[in-house]
């Protein structure tokens, strides 16, 4: 049974992948394929010779007490056909590998990154989909990926997350996005020194692109204020930040491990006198706040509780200093 070397050696002199490497992954996959007929001898490998392209299977000869003496040819007889197709499949999976990296070029690898560009014009006449020049490649920005209240013209510069790369009929295909959490959080890694060394780590992240986005953070060193390290000097850090996404409020909180202080520092920017833990399984609490704070806590259209609920991932009731049921009296 003997595999075609010429075609080997064609696709390493165009891709330049060694003959070597392609040999040990068609080998790997035969030996795959004889393990799954029916008796094969546990041990067996399979060698391809480099020179004439004749596949064998050695099983390991054992003596009556089980050791191992020598090697028999045990490739089986119908065995041509499947190594033929093997071969066949494992070239035409390296050469996807190369075109792969041809069209992709740099991109390869970029998937929730932020990358810069510039806006061509819109990807539709009559929507809001827009073509971003990202190098290489044009990326598109669908309407859903982009935030309410922002509008691009032709040429403007533009940063966002790279929500995915793949291979079309057309070549490269880049989707952008500025709505996801973690355009916020890739923003915060090139603003913060901190989180890119692992000093400050990004604990969780609730947003409502456009709006308000709450930022958990926490630091396993006593010494280093986790929530000072993300607003900057003077909150310049933050501001940055802020700018990057149009205005977009974020509220920088600290982290705890337990439910009811993360609870209170969740509803910032409101003051809470007390976080009742009511079930722990369902994860229900109840905040209570002084009645001038009861607005602020539940914030406009209920926005500053329901991003205070993903942040923590606790059903909060907010509940007012002069009803609260716990207080004296």
């Amino acid at each position: 049974m003997d595999i075609q070397m010429n075609e080997l050696r064609i696709v390493e002199s165009e891709l330049g992948i060694s003959v070597d490497v392609i040999v040990g992954a068609i080998e790997d996959a035969l030996l795959h394929a004889y393990q799954r007929v029916p008796g094969a001898v546990r041990g067996a490998r399979v060698e391809m010779d480099r020179n004439t392209g004749k596949v064998t299977v050695y099983a390991p000869e054992v003596d009556e007490d089980g050791e191992v003496i020598g090697e028999f040819d045990d490739t089986p007889g119908d065995f041509g056909r499947i190594a033929t197709a093997t071969a066949r499949s494992i070239i035409a999976q390296r050469l996807r590998d190369a075109e792969a990296d041809r069209v992709l070029g740099s991109f390869k690898g970029k998937q929730g990154e932020v990358v810069s560009g510039t806006v061509q014009h819109n990807a539709r006449g009559d929507g809001r989909d827009i073509l971003v020049d990202v190098g290489e490649h044009e990326a598109i920005l669908r309407a859903e990926e982009q935030v309410p209240t922002e509008r691009f013209r032709h040429g403007d510069s533009i940063r966002a997350l790279v929500l995915d790369v793949s291979i079309s009929p057309r070549g490269a295909s880049v989707r952008l996005s500025r709505t996801h959490p973690d355009f916020v959080r890739r923003l915060f890694e090139l603003e913060v020194p901190e989180i890119v060394d692992g000093t400050v780590e990004i604990v969780a992240l609730a947003r409502e692109a456009g709006h308000r986005s709450k930022v958990a953070v926490w630091s396993a060193q006593a010494d280093v204020n986790a929530k000072g390290a993300c607003i900057g000097h003077n909150g310049q850090r933050v501001r940055a930040v802020t700018m990057e996404l149009g205005g977009e409020k974020i509220d920088i909180v600290d982290y705890d491990d337990e439910p009811a202080k993360f609870i209170a520092a969740a509803l910032s920017p409101a003051q809470v006198l007390r976080v009742d833990i009511l079930d722990r399984d369902q994860r229900l609490a109840r905040a209570v706040v002084p009645d001038g704070q009861t607005s602020l806590a539940i914030g406009k259209e209920a926005q500053n509780v329901r991003l205070a609920a993903k942040l923590t991932n606790w059903s909060i009731d907010i509940r007012k200093e002069s009803e609260d049921p716990g207080a004296d009296g």
